[in-house]
């Protein structure tokens, strides 16, 4: 039962680590378009995303597949969750666009 909860707690974490690293890139593409330096952007979006992804992943796996595991599949959960999110926002943003064309 104990390891069913660290497990659980495992894709927990996973989920926000997906959620911070997809909407972090999300968020980098947005705003890296319009930048005047993008590639500022992008480098340091990449670094500071990388490094929060392995820590974590470090932090949540220590030594186990197992943990390691449950938290990569939640991480999968997370993207799916940007994924999702983003399509109904640039959804929702082309439908105002639309609305407001004359």
């Amino acid at each position: 039962m104990h390891e069913l909860i660290a497990w659980a707690l495992a894709a927990l974490a996973g989920i926000a680590l997906g959620l911070f690293f997809f909407g972090g890139l999300w968020w980098t593409v947005r705003r890296g378009l319009v930048a005047r330096q993008p590639a500022l952007w992008f480098l340091g979006s990449l670094l500071l995303r990388m490094g929060v992804l392995m820590g974590g992943l470090l932090l949540v796996g220590g030594g186990d597949w197992r943990r390691l595991l449950a938290c990569l599949l939640g991480l999968v959960v997370g993207r799916a969750g940007v994924t999702r999110l983003v399509r109904v926002a640039t959804v929702d943003e082309t439908s105002k666009e639309q609305a407001d064309a004359p």
